[in-house]
């Protein structure tokens, strides 16, 4: 098994992020059951709290996630007992503190975010002492020799604080807004327009039942219902 990975890290899914987050996160929250099964690790990626955006990953695609990141050795498997259990080797491989890989995993789980931000969500993984300590942080992830790991994106409009984002699914597309819009300062994310999406389906079922159920009333009394 190599220290390194190669001089160019290889853009990974949003699958394999999430796998690496989740087994960072749980090696901190739950150490007497880590390294996970893979059962354990498709509930964490599938969790619906502290997940931006929440997904339903199959066992069969959490998998083939950790079968590649296996072959970038990102993710080792141990044997022994009834299930083989995976563990993570984030700090090994890209040569990082644990306290760079908590700051990786809330990006990988929770989306783009600001130093304050991650100092709060990072409490259960590792405690900074205050602001400038994540920032710094950041800033070595980003001007790291070997390639940079995050990114600070541009100010969103009515924001105060600048979000970093993680590089390991490569560059982050950033949307232009037009700052006279008035959803320019709103920080919709894509589980947000998912659900979104979601209810609008759900209302169009009703209408479209509501519909059916009146027609028929109608058609019992001989109304005639005109259409406007």
């Amino acid at each position: 098994m190599t220290d390194t990975m190669t001089a160019t890290l290889p853009v990974l899914s949003f699958l394999e992020t999430r796998v690496l987050g989740v087994l960072a996160e749980k090696q901190r929250t739950v150490p007497d059951s880590y390294p996970l099964t893979l059962n354990s690790l498709v509930s964490g990626c599938n969790q619906k709290s502290s997940r931006d955006p929440v997904i339903e990953a199959t066992e069969s695609e959490v998998q083939a996630a950790l079968d590649s990141l296996k072959s970038l050795t990102l993710v080792m498997e141990t044997s022994g007992g009834r299930a083989s259990r995976f563990a993570h080797n984030i700090e090994r491989v890209l040569r990082i503190p644990t306290q760079s890989t908590a700051i990786i995993a809330m990006l990988m789980l929770r989306g783009p975010q600001t130093a304050g931000k991650l100092r709060i969500n990072c409490e259960r993984l590792h405690k900074f002492a205050d602001i400038s300590s994540v920032e710094s942080f950041l800033v070595e992830l980003a001007e790291r020799a070997a390639g940079g790991l995050v990114v600070e994106l541009p100010r969103q409009p009515g924001s105060r604080e600048n979000r970093w984002t993680h590089l390991l699914s490569g560059a982050p597309v950033i949307e232009e807004r037009n700052a006279g819009s008035p959803t320019a300062s709103a920080d919709v994310t894509v589980g947000e327009i998912a659900a979104l999406k979601a209810n609008v389906a759900r209302l169009e079922a009703e209408v479209s039942e509501l519909r059916v159920m009146m027609s028929k009333l109608c058609a019992e009394l001989g109304v005639t219902v005109g259409k406007n």
